[in-house]
């Protein structure tokens, strides 16, 4: 089993920033991709930013220039690095990873493990 923990959320005034975190853990043998979505009340979950394990980056149309994705491959995690943030970016953030893990001594995959969610509140 492949855990994400999230991390970082919280209220902030348009224009300021934050720092997501989201961390693995588990019999992990490898990390292919590591995404950020958001789901808003009432919306559907929609990618935000997501990277490959060799550092390839794909964002959201409405956060380029604002939002960076990067990871450390080392720890297992995932950062968001959200700048000139906007009342529209309020939504619940979810972690995402895909890769290989060690089950009963084979490598298994591992599709669309999501965290739990944290909040990100941007006040007008």
């Amino acid at each position: 089993q492949v855990h994400l923990v999230e991390s970082g959320g919280g209220l902030v005034q348009a224009g300021g920033s934050l720092r997501l975190s989201c961390t693995a853990s588990g019999t992990i043998f490898r990390i292919d991709e590591m995404g950020w979505y958001r789901q808003a009340p009432g919306k559907q979950r929609e990618l935000v930013a997501r990277i490959t394990y060799s550092g390839v980056t794909n964002y959201k149309d409405s956060v380029k220039g604002r939002f960076t994705i990067s990871r450390d491959n080392a720890k297992n995690t995932v950062y968001l690095q959200m700048n000139d943030l906007k009342p529209e970016d309020t939504a619940a953030y979810y972690c995402n990873a895909q890769g290989q893990y060690y089950s009963g001594g084979y490598l298994q995959p591992f599709l669309g493990s999501w965290g739990q969610g944290t909040q990100v509140t941007v006040s007008s």
